[in-house]
């Protein structure tokens, strides 16, 4: 608790990027800020989850994609899902559905691309502390999309086939991986071309590619 007239605790930051640049730019950034204190940096997502759970920090700023380790969204879903966790603001170059709906439903607080300007990243920072939801407006305008056309729109699993489709996996590899039956794949694949109007993996793809639903 602050006494009378002394200046509140700063927000602590963690920063969770695998790239040195990228966190030495937020820092640089963030550190200009009074009410923000850069406590920690994480190079890894599993680095960032154990750091995380040390009750050290207020808000981490979660990069999407860590190489060959842990994606940032299941480091979201692993700090969340503490109690006392501190709210985690995903910020990544990543602005497809598939990213974004595995970002919320993990719990992120909010949605912010990497090209925002410093002062939108600092308010972005101080509504996610206050326990508020903070999306980039690209963001919040795709979800609002989803909420218009519903029927149109691509659930959560049907666009996580669809990415590994674009990746190059077959629905034998599809099924392993998201623990399906080839037959579920099959349908899935079905809905998928019913709501893309397409009749082919690849042109599922390219629509699915130029419409930002899926990441290449």
């Amino acid at each position: 608790m602050t006494s009378p007239g002394s200046r509140p605790a700063p927000v602590r930051l963690l920063l969770a990027d695998d790239h040195p640049v990228v966190r030495a730019g937020l820092r640089a950034v963030l550190d200009t800020e009074p009410d923000f204190e850069v406590a920690a940096e994480a190079a890894t997502a599993e680095r960032a989850v154990a750091l995380a759970a040390t009750g050290a920090f207020d808000v981490v700023l979660m990069d999407l994609q860590f190489g060959a380790g842990m994606h940032g969204a299941e480091a979201t879903e692993a700090i969340t899902a503490a109690p006392g966790a501190p709210r985690v603001l995903i910020l990544t170059t990543y602005e497809s559905d598939a990213d974004i709906l595995a970002a919320v439903e993990a719990g992120a607080a909010g949605y912010l691309l990497k090209d925002a300007p410093p002062e939108e990243l600092a308010a972005a920072v101080r509504t996610a502390a206050a326990g508020r939801s903070a999306l980039a407006p690209a963001v919040a305008h795709r979800l609002m999309n989803r909420m218009r056309t519903p029927a149109r729109a691509l659930t959560k699993r049907e666009l996580e086939v669809l990415q590994l489709v674009g990746e190059g996996l077959s629905n034998q590899q599809i099924s392993k991986r998201l623990f399906l039956s080839q037959a579920t794949v099959k349908s899935h694949l079905v809905h998928i071309y019913a709501k893309l109007g397409v009749d082919s993996r690849t042109s599922a793809v390219a629509a699915a590619t130029a419409h930002r639903l899926i990441r290449r």
